[in-house]
């Protein structure tokens, strides 16, 4: 009883403290004792809730923030349709779609992919692909070049830069990444002789190129002879040329033409817009030794519309000329510059449209010079004997002028290789 009024009388004179309801075990059982009577009672009574913090105390949870572009993508887990009644219906990814994402986030870090299933490598490519993989500056070459060495012509056969020189410039070393190129068309990109996209031409990379479109591109006889070296002498380079359009190059003279004549299986070749002096003993030196015929209709394999950009990696071309004409956008404001000389009278200068109005005039007064193989050309209309008869009889002719000629110029192909040829061939 003593121990229990020291104990009433100190919960007395403290009272204004708030220490909460005291739990007392006594004789095995649990009681508390309430501050306001001194007398020991059960644990029967509602007691008032006990709070370990005091109200204004807030928990907050904070995570990562760098992982917050993963916990976005975790969405991506799941598919979200619509049931016929309208309700909300979801279902969990595949397990392969789960690691396809996972692998396509880190397309980079793939040390090889040769051997690799093409089915499935092309939705790797596709998923990469639209993630964008291909347009980062460093992690996407390195990716794309994973792709092009296992895979070749299947992530890009046919690749059209036409008037793209943008591209070029930005991407240059993501398009000398593709392998075994069909067809290649860079037209109007101005390049000139000393680019070095023409010099990635030559390498064996781009041996299986098949069709070659460098129409108004700036190129003069020194960029026809580096372009032919390797062909010339080392039989190696372009050897397997087919198609070849050089027009709307007012550099290009009769020497040029002249290294032209290396390329034996070209079937068809415009020259149109050249700068020739002597055009009739160009036209009989290109039928005597490459054996093409001088066209009076233009030919469809120039028309520009068989080229086109075909593969897998064709719509990441398309997101590099979206970046690139993204990044032209700030310089809209130019307009009021524009409209500035047009109120004090003066007109804006454009360098494009002028050139080409020079060089369809250049074109239209040295005339049409595509020439084509005369029998891919007549191969699909009946012949008769006798007319079958004279064009053998031609040919025969063509093919003993063809070996004079060649015996006559066997001395001047070994002079022809001077100093600067073995400089461009030790190059390579």
């Amino acid at each position: 009883q003593n121990w229990m009024r020291g104990m009433s009388y100190c919960f007395h004179s403290e009272s204004h403290l708030d220490t909460g309801p005291i739990y007392v075990r006594e004789n095995g059982k649990l009681h508390v004792v309430n501050q306001g009577a001194s007398s020991i009672q059960s644990v029967t009574p509602k007691t008032r809730p006990f709070r370990l913090f005091s109200r204004g105390f807030s928990v907050e949870l904070c995570m990562n923030r760098e992982d917050d572009r993963a916990r976005r993508q975790r969405t991506d887990h799941f598919i979200f349709t619509y049931t016929k009644e309208g309700n909300l219906r979801y279902s969990a990814k595949s397990l392969f779609s789960l690691v396809l994402g996972y692998i396509s986030d880190n397309v980079d870090h793939i040390d090889s992919l040769i051997g690799f299933p093409e089915q499935i490598a092309e939705k790797l490519f596709s998923a990469a692909e639209a993630r964008q993989k291909f347009t980062e500056p460093v992690t996407g070459l390195r990716a794309l070049q994973k792709f092009t060495e296992a895979y070749g012509n299947l992530v890009l056969c046919s690749l059209c830069l036409r008037n793209r020189y943008l591209v070029i410039s930005e991407k240059l070393e993501e398009i000398k990444s593709f392998r075994e190129l069909t067809c290649l068309d860079l037209s109007c990109c101005k390049l000139g002789d000393e680019h070095e996209l023409l010099e990635h031409l030559t390498k064996e990379a781009l041996s299986s190129v098949k069709r070659l479109l460098l129409k108004d591109n700036s190129l003069s006889d020194a960029g026809l002879r580096r372009m032919t070296a390797p062909v010339r002498v080392l039989k190696k380079g372009l050897e397997n040329l087919l198609v070849l359009d050089l027009s709307c190059n007012p550099k290009i003279t009769d020497v040029g033409i002249g290294y032209l004549l290396s390329f034996k299986k070209l079937s068809c070749l415009d020259i149109s817009g050249t700068g020739l002096k002597d055009v009739n003993a160009v036209i009989k030196r290109i039928q005597m030794q490459i054996g093409l015929v001088h066209s009076k209709v233009p030919l469809k394999e120039f028309d520009h519309s068989n080229c086109k950009t075909e593969g897998w990696a064709e719509q990441t071309v398309l997101q590099w000329e979206q970046a690139v004409m993204e990044a032209i956008k700030p310089q809209d404001n130019l307009r009021s510059r524009t409209a500035a000389l047009h109120f004090y009278g003066k007109t804006h200068r454009i360098e494009e449209v002028v050139k080409c109005k020079l060089v369809e005039a250049e074109t239209k007064a040295s005339g049409n010079l595509q020439f084509y193989k005369e029998k891919v050309q007549s191969c699909h209309l009946p012949l008769k004997k006798e007319v079958a008869d004279s064009h053998e009889l031609k040919n025969n002719k063509k093919r003993a002028l063809a070996e004079q000629e060649r015996g006559r110029t066997s001395k001047q192909k070994h002079l022809c290789l001077t100093v600067e040829d073995w400089d461009l061939l030790n190059t390579y």
